[in-house]
């Protein structure tokens, strides 16, 4: 099955590629706490519906409430996803690119095994990996001193 959602993965991430955006749009907002050559190599796509694996195996692995769970945004490697009501939210954008510092530092199938133990154990909002993601858009969005996240993120996973 992780075989089949990298797949699917790589096929959205694909068929996206024309309406990906450069993160680097960020630099000034991020400033300190994400390093100018990852914005550049970290990309968004604003959509009206964030695209999900809608996979039977995921349902069989009890991850149904996940898929169906209404999402502003999603990361999928080096792209993330964010609903278009959304998508000048920069906390959002934060968050987001947590989740590319962790694709890049467990790989991809690495990543997906994680995440989805995480949540079958931990469930959505006690997830490790989100709640690191979330910790960290948390303390941007209280102004808190900048600090290198891709360091942090290596540091602690």
């Amino acid at each position: 099955m992780l075989k089949q959602i990298e797949e699917w993965i790589r096929q959205v991430n694909q068929s996206h590629a024309p309406q990906r955006q450069s993160c680097s749009r960020f630099e000034e907002p991020f400033s300190g706490f994400y390093s100018p050559g990852f914005l550049n190599s970290a990309y968004f796509v604003v959509v009206d519906q964030i695209p999900k694996p809608d996979l039977p195996g995921l349902r069989a692995a009890g991850l149904g409430d996940f898929i169906d769970m209404d999402v502003a945004g999603i990361t999928y490697d080096d792209t993330y996803y964010v609903q278009r009501s959304v998508a000048n939210e920069l906390r959002l954008h934060f968050h987001e690119l947590v989740h590319v510092v962790q694709w890049r530092q467990l790989q991809p199938l690495g990543f997906i095994t994680r995440y989805l133990d995480e949540i079958q154990a931990h469930g959505y909002n006690d997830a490790p990996l989100e709640k690191m993601a979330y910790r960290l858009d948390g303390h941007y969005q209280a102004n808190g001193k900048s600090f290198d996240v891709e360091d942090y993120v290596r540091t602690n996973l």
